[in-house]
């Protein structure tokens, strides 16, 4: 009887304690709201600033919520952070997207977001494109 306890003991510490990636995450908290400021893209129905919010509904002004909530959560199911910058020693093709720039704020999964966007280099353009539709498409 006392060999049950603890074998259940253990087993329920087991889980509790369960690392990150056996469960699969929420794809989007309720607090997921992101403000996203675009410049220089072009397109002038893509220039400004535009909210977002992600949960059981894509909300507030951003002109293509559904499928910047939808891409989010399919990020958030790769586990990647889209809003790291291109690392310092990263080596990019020295080829110009034009002049297009974006600046995204808030939270995101949880975590504070301040991140910035250009097109200035192969890896700046396809950190972009791999925002794409929460930053816009941009044709440079």
């Amino acid at each position: 009887m006392l060999r049950s306890i603890v074998l259940a003991t253990l087993a329920t510490a087991a889980v509790g304690t369960a690392g990150p990636g056996l469960l699969p995450p929420a794809p989007f908290s309720p607090a997921d709201t992101l403000t996203v400021t675009v410049e220089k893209s072009g397109e002038a129905r893509a220039d400004g600033t535009f909210r977002l919010t992600c949960g059981e509904r894509a909300g507030g002004d951003h002109p293509a919520a559904e499928e910047a909530c939808g891409r989010l959560g399919q990020l958030a199911k790769d586990g990647g952070d889209p809003f790291r910058p291109v690392p310092r020693d990263q080596m990019c093709t020295q080829m110009y997207g034009g002049p297009a720039l974006a600046h995204v704020t808030g939270v995101w999964r949880g975590r504070e977001v301040d991140a910035r966007f250009s097109r200035a280099n192969g890896c700046e353009i396809d950190r972009w494109k791999n925002l794409e539709p929460l930053l816009p498409l941009v044709r440079g």
